[in-house]
C-alpha cells in the first residue's frame, strides 16, 4: 500500500480519512497521502488487545493461530466492530503523524445511506482516538470533488463510487445531493461471489484474499471475446480435502461477477428514475462518473452504459477520489456542521 509525505506537528492540524471497508487513506491539507492501508486489525483472541494493524495485519487473514484472530471492523461501509474500529483509528492516526499530533480535528467520509446510530459510532470512535472535533462528509460528494468536479454548480452530475462495502449512485447539484442509494453490495460482494462460483463449479474452497487477488488481476464484468486471461488458484478441493490447482479464466469470472453488477446496474437506474427531469437532463449530457476500487473491474463501466444509455467513464485514480475530495474539503471545515449529519432525517424529509 502507499504511503507518502509524512507529516507532524503543526504542519498537519487538520487530517482527512477515508475510513473504507477494505482500505483506509488519510491525507492532510497540501500534503496529500500520509497513509493508506488495509482495514484489517490482528487482535489478541483473550484479551481483545490490538497487536498489528493494516497490511501486517491483511497477511494473517485465514492463517491466524489460536491465540489471535484478523479482522475487519468495518462491514459494508459503516462500523461493525466498535472497539477495534476504535483502535485502529487510532494507530493509524499515530503512524500517519509520528510525531504526536495534539488533538487534531478529523474529517471522515460516510457513506449516504448511513443511519444516525451509524453515523454516531464514526463521530465517538474519531474523539475516543484523540480528535478534538470530528466532522463527517458523504462519500458521493467527497468522490465527485476528487474527481475534479465543480460541485457548487447548478447542472446535475451523477458519481457512482463503488467501494468495498458499498456502492454509492448519486445525483449532485449545488453542493449537496439531489437523489441517491447507497447499496450495501459491492466490492466484498464480488469476492463472495467468486468463492460461491468455484466452490459450486469446481468443487475447489478459496479464500477472500486469494479471490481478491483473482478479481484484481483478471477480473471482468464484460470482457473483450478476443482476450481472455488466465490465473492459476491453489485452494482446498472439496471431494478430497487436499489442497488442488485451478486455471481460472477472466470469462469465468465475469460469470461469477455478473449477478453482482447487474445489481448495482439496477441501483444506478433507480436513481435516475428518481432524478428530477432538468437533472436527468445535465446527467444525459455530462455521462456517469465512476469512482471507487470497484470501476475497476473490466468492463463495468461498458456494462452501465449499455444498461442506461449514458457515456460513462472512470475517474484518474478512482481508488484515491474520496480521499482527495476529503482533503480539498479541510481549508473551508470551519464552515462545515461538527458531529452527526442526521442523513437519516434528510432522506425522509426529500420528496
Amino acid at each position: 500500500m502507499r504511503k507518502t509525505n509524512q507529516a507532524s506537528g503543526p504542519f498537519a492540524r487538520d487530517i482527512a480519512m477515508d475510513l473504507g471497508t477494505t482500505c483506509v487513506v488519510v491525507v492532510t491539507r497540501g500534503r496529500g497521502v500520509l497513509l493508506q492501508e488495509p482495514s484489517v486489525v490482528a487482535a489478541d483472541r483473550q484479551s481483545g488487545k490490538v497487536l498489528q494493524a493494516g497490511e501486517a495485519a491483511r497477511e494473517t487473514l485465514g492463517r491466524t493461530p489460536g491465540d489471535l484472530i484478523a479482522i475487519r471492523p468495518l462491514r459494508e461501509g459503516v462500523i461493525s466492530d466498535y472497539t477495534i474500529a476504535q483502535a485502529m483509528v487510532e494507530r493509524f492516526l499515530k503512524q500517519a503523524v509520528p510525531g504526536g499530533l495534539t488533538k487534531p480535528r478529523l474529517l471522515i467520509c460516510v457513506p449516504s445511506g448511513i443511519s444516525e446510530v451509524e453515523e454516531r459510532a464514526v463521530v465517538d470512535a474519531g474523539l475516543q482516538s484523540g480528535a478534538r472535533r470530528v466532522y463527517l462528509m458523504e462519500e458521493p460528494l467527497a468522490a465527485a470533488l476528487g474527481a475534479g468536479v465543480d460541485i457548487s454548480r447548478p447542472e446535475g452530475r451523477m458519481i457512482v463510487d463503488i467501494g468495498g462495502g458499498t456502492t454509492d449512485a448519486a445525483v449532485i447539484s449545488l453542493g449537496a445531493v439531489v437523489t441517491s442509494t447507497c447499496l450495501r453490495s459491492a466490492g466484498d460482494r464480488f469476492d463472495e461471489a467468486l468463492i460461491r462460483y468455484v466452490r459450486q463449479e469446481h468443487d475447489l474452497l478459496i479464500g477472500l484474499r486469494t479471490a481478491e487477488l483473482v478479481k484484481k488481476n483478471i477480473g471482468q464484468v464484460m470482457g473483450d471475446e478476443n482476450d481472455d486471461p488466465v490465473m492459476e488458484v491453489k485452494g482446498r478441493c472439496l471431494r478430497t480435502g487436499l489442497p488442488r490447482q485451478l486455471t481460472l479464466s477472466a470469462r469465468q469470472t465475469e460469470a461469477a461477477f455478473l449477478p453482482v453488477a447487474e445489481q448495482l446496474a439496477g441501483a444506478v437506474e433507480s436513481v435516475l428514475e428518481r432524478t428530477p427531469p432538468e437533472l436527468a437532463a445535465d446527467v444525459a449530457a455530462g455521462g456517469i462518473l465512476l469512482t471507487g476500487g470497484g470501476s475497476l473491474l473490466r468492463g463495468m463501466d461498458r456494462l452501465l452504459e449499455q444498461r442506461t444509455g449514458i457515456p460513462t467513464t472512470v475517474a484518474e485514480e478512482p481508488q484515491l477520489c474520496v480521499a482527495m475530495g476529503l482533503e480539498m474539503t479541510l481549508p473551508t471545515l470551519s464552515r462545515r456542521q461538527e458531529g452527526v449529519l442526521g442523513l437519516a432525517r434528510r432522506r425522509q424529509l426529500r420528496p
